[in-house]
């Protein structure tokens, strides 16, 4: 676990991490043939999942973070726990920059980020409790980073 993360109960880890991969296997990657899943565990113990949405103009594609924080805000839910992502590579594949920005917006900086490597369950099965995952946070992902308490900043 990463020194800058709170941290959340192994139980809803596990469920996260299961959850990012069911997940996945929505995806709707035609083009790209690069499926990711995700899945957000908010503050009352619900998870949300969301994969990623492609469409032949690409500029119209949503990633599947953002696809767990559309449904889930749309539902009127704007406090989170943790966001799991995973995607078919081996190695914990992090969120693009746009992601970045509108997990941000809905997150605290040291809200734990999972990256899990498509071989977690392979990983566990043989012995390795973690699974592969890397923990991080969207403070760490990305510092100095700006904000919806930016907007109310004083101008000069």
């Amino acid at each position: 676990m990463s020194a800058s993360t709170w941290s959340i109960q192994p139980d809803d880890r596990q469920r996260l991490v299961k959850a990012a991969i069911e997940a996945k296997e929505f995806a709707y990657s035609r083009y790209s043939k690069f499926r990711v899943g995700a899945a957000l565990l908010t503050t009352t113990g619900d998870v949300i999942k969301g994969a990623n949405v492609e469409n032949a103009s690409y500029g119209g594609t949503i990633c599947a973070e953002r696809t767990a924080f559309v449904k889930a805000v749309s539902e009127g839910i704007l406090s989170f726990t943790a966001l799991a992502v995973v995607s078919d590579v081996a190695h914990p594949i992090s969120p693009c920059g746009m992601c970045r920005q509108v997990i941000r917006e809905f997150c605290a900086p040291n809200m734990p980020i999972l990256l899990v490597p498509a071989d977690y369950e392979k990983r566990v099965t043989e012995g390795h409790a973690e699974g592969g995952v890397k923990e991080t946070s969207i403070g760490e992902l990305l510092p100095d980073s700006f904000g919806p308490e930016d907007l109310d900043r004083p101008r000069g």
